[in-house]
């Protein structure tokens, strides 16, 4: 039998990756989330053990790990998918407390699961996978500033991470998605109407951009195409060093523009 750790396993698009890894047969997966009740349905599927794990707590990592070492001393891989979205803006509102938030959980958390699994990731030969997204390599969008810097950072981490493990043989893989319809969704939609009702400068431009936004996160990509890329990183002998999921088309079209062309078209969209 495989192990695997999976973060953020209470999310849609964690539980649906998890459900599909049970279904391999041959990996017994560690679900590690902060919903209670979600966690107790995750451990109604085979090959599962539910784990309360707050990726923000030394406390909780190292109380996960007590748990994990009782059942394996080694790891096949650590799925990092421990990850919030807040859709504010960089200089309005408490923007520094919510940067600081999606910095902790985003990437520290990621960093803080790493170091301390990373013995057992050495010891069962296995394998990191962090999971980003086209945030992290596409050009910034404006009001969506903070997340952004959390998966550039993100992407850095994992590129400086994988260089420093080849020479341990530890393939360290990203996973880039795009949008899938899921309970994250709904609340950035609910954010975006808060930031609407609460600027001071930009209601005009936000209520401007909002259809483009519903358009772009309302995008009904079937999540099992995430699962199916996640378990090519989890079991190939030979992953690739990323894996881009659902790009989005209209974003990755703003990719082939030079920079001043880019703000060009944001500040015509708006009729700024």
């Amino acid at each position: 039998m495989k192990y695997a750790l999976f973060t953020g396993a209470t999310g849609d698009l964690g539980r649906c990756c998890i459900e599909e890894i049970s279904k391999l047969g041959d990996w017994t997966v560690f679900a590690g989330g902060t919903n209670d009740e979600k966690l107790a349905q995750l451990g109604e599927i085979e090959n599962v053990i539910p784990i309360r794990l707050d990726v923000t707590s030394d406390e909780s990592v190292e109380a996960a790990y007590e748990i994990i070492h009782s059942h394996t001393y080694r790891l096949q891989a650590i799925v990092n998918f421990a990850g919030i979205h807040v859709f504010t803006s960089m200089v309005e509102g408490n923007c520094v407390e919510e940067i600081d938030r999606m910095l902790q959980v985003n990437v520290m958390g990621m960093v803080r699961v790493n170091k301390r699994f990373f013995e057992m990731v050495r010891i069962g030969r296995g394998r990191i996978i962090n999971c980003s997204s086209e945030s992290g390599w596409m050009t910034p969008q404006p009001f969506n500033g903070p997340y952004t810097m959390t998966k550039y950072a993100v992407e850095a981490y994992n590129d400086s991470l994988r260089r420093e493990l080849m020479y341990l043989d530890i393939p360290v893989i990203k996973i880039q998605p795009g949008s899938f319809k899921t309970q994250l969704t709904n609340k950035i939609f609910r954010d975006f109407d808060k930031c609407i009702e609460n600027t001071n400068y930009y209601s005009r431009i936000l209520t401007t951009m909002k259809p483009m936004m519903t358009m772009e996160l309302g995008l009904d990509h079937d999540p099992k195409k995430l699962a199916q890329k996640v378990i090519l990183a989890l079991t190939s002998p030979l992953p690739r060093t990323k894996y881009k999921v659902c790009t989005g088309k209209l974003l990755m079209a703003l990719e082939l523009l030079p920079d001043k062309a880019v703000d060009l078209a944001y500040k015509v969209v708006v009729h700024a």
